[in-house]
């Protein structure tokens, strides 16, 4: 125990920096934020565990577990904004312990890999932005990384477990993580007999299955046969053939991971001990890293639907193949050069430019930002380019901190400074007011739960469109909708009761005699 204590304090003040800032610093942002916790705030307003529901429709895009979990925390602390915030930040950790623990397995002998990659992951952006976002692959992670440590152990049981609750956690994904590395297993280590193996794989397949259609199945009896077709195949299908969203060509990936494992992904050991991978390729352990990263990489490739977040659960492989071969080969005393350059360069746009403002299409918000921000991020690549320690590990803990500091710099402000645009209490309060006192609310145009958790809402909020609001307004002349204000209806924002800026554009409350005028003037 105690080892293992020690093994946390050396990054544990990095993840609680991660965690903590945001959730003092920040509210939940639209769009994803604020759907998935209004997911879990109409599970807590109805009771209803098993079917979630979203503006009051069966949602059938995500499956339970993380509502669950907000739930839990709601029943133990009370309904809150920090709990939902809070539980990606704990399964990041877990994650980092599980992947430390990846490592004992595969190198026991070499314990400074188990020390090193925490650090290493802790040195990618997109790590440290997803550990304190309210969404799903934090868990998917998790669940991954477990079933990598049954699959290694040959624990079919626990393996079972992990893919049951990856399936809960964000759907049959799960598999696709899982299963090419599972496959590959008998080429890679001894196998006494191959029919044994896979018949055991299969069992723990039919046992992760057994565990989501304990859900599932009630699930689907109560939510319909629409709900029924959508969470056994439809949405699933959909996002591997022919997603509805985030399509993008196969070599997507290739360009934006770089960007999205910054600064890591520019740093020269990183880069010196990939180089060296030819070297090492007869280690178990490089070959067990490959076989579970390459094959899950390209199948994620050929997908039609990609986000970089969709990654995570292949991170750690890679992460636990660079901290072997920077164990192995012999790293020169050197400064971060690049990416201490790369994070003065962002420090300087920063102080630059609220001037000009005048001469491109930067946003308005731009000169909000604050003059400290910039001097932070300018000292924190010098830094870098200062940093040049003997020991290796001060400067893969150097990295790591900076990465960790520039990584909640930005985004917090760009939040700040970005005012209103991304804080949606006040306009979810005034909703919630209308509601309570009797006023007949509509919304015009796609409503992705935005206002219902921020402002408690306890009804549903009706949703037209252009072809139906001139009905709508006719037969409730005393409403008001809630409309975005952007291009062709940027002229009536002059006659909204309430109005703030919403991400690049604006949304307000208008009274809708004014729209029903519109629509006499038009209507036959």
């Amino acid at each position: 125990m105690l080892r293992v204590i020690r093994f946390f304090e050396e990054w544990a003040g990095l993840w609680l920096l991660l965690i903590l800032i945001p959730i003092v610093s920040r509210t939940i942002i639209q769009i994803d934020e604020t759907r998935y916790v209004t997911v879990a705030w109409e599970m807590w307003v109805q009771g209803n565990w098993l079917v979630p529901h979203l503006n009051g429709e069966a949602y059938h895009h995500k499956p339970p577990l993380l509502f669950w979990l907000i739930n839990l925390g709601w029943t133990v602390f009370g309904v809150n904004e920090w709990w939902p915030r809070l539980i990606p930040g704990l399964f990041s950790l877990g994650n980092l312990f599980l992947s430390a623990y990846i490592a004992h397995i595969l190198w026991p002998k070499q314990p400074r890999i188990a020390r090193w990659v925490p650090f290493i992951l802790l040195s990618s952006f997109l790590w440290c932005i997803f550990t304190s976002i309210t969404m799903f692959d934090m868990l998917l992670t998790f669940f991954t990384l477990l079933g990598i440590i049954a699959i290694l152990q040959r624990r079919w049981g626990l393996l079972g477990i992990a893919i049951g609750l990856g399936v809960l956690a964000k759907g049959p994904v799960i598999l696709l993580n899982l299963l090419p590395v599972a496959l590959l297993v008998p080429w890679w280590s001894n196998i006494q007999s191959y029919t044994k193996y896979y018949l055991s794989l299969i069992v723990s397949i039919l046992i992760g299955a057994l565990i989501a259609l304990t859900w599932a199945i009630p699930a689907g009896l109560l939510g319909g046969e629409e709900y029924q077709q959508a969470i056994f195949f439809g949405q699933t299908a959909n996002r591997l053939v022919n997603s509805f969203a985030h399509q993008q060509p196969v070599w997507w990936y290739l360009v934006w991971l770089p960007i999205a494992l910054f600064p890591l992904s520019f740093w020269l050991p990183a880069w010196r001990s990939l180089l060296q991978l030819p070297k090492y390729w007869d280690n178990k352990g490089v070959q067990f890293c490959l076989m579970w990263f390459v094959p899950v990489f390209i199948i994620f490739s050929l997908i039609s639907g990609k986000q970089l977040h969709y990654l995570l659960p292949i991170l750690p492989a890679l992460a636990l193949l660079i901290a072997y071969l920077l164990e192995k080969i012999t790293i020169p005393k050197h400064r971060a050069t690049l990416p201490g350059l790369i994070i003065i360069l962002l420090g300087i746009t920063f102080l630059i430019a609220p001037y000009l403002l005048s001469v491109t299409r930067l946003p308005s918000w731009v000169e909000n930002i604050p003059l400290p921000v910039s001097i932070a991020l300018i000292v924190l690549g010098g830094i870098l380019l200062g940093q040049q320690s003997d020991k290796f590990k001060q400067r893969l803990l150097a990295l790591s901190t900076v990465t960790v500091l520039v990584s909640l710099i930005i985004p917090l402000t760009i939040l700040r400074a970005s005012g209103q645009a991304y804080d949606l209490r006040e306009i979810s309060n005034k909703i919630n007011m209308l509601q309570q006192n009797g006023t007949t609310l509509a919304h015009f145009g796609n409503y992705y739960g935005e206002y219902h958790f921020l402002g408690r809402l306890q009804q549903e909020l009706k949703v037209i469109d252009e072809y139906d609001i001139c009905p709508w307004l006719t037969e409730h002349p005393d409403s008001k909708l809630i409309v975005y204000f952007k291009h062709d209806y940027q002229d009536l924002s002059k006659y909204a009761d309430y109005i703030q800026a919403y991400r690049s554009k604006l949304v307000g409350i208008i009274d809708g005699y004014f729209l029903r005028s519109v629509c006499v003037k038009i209507m036959p």
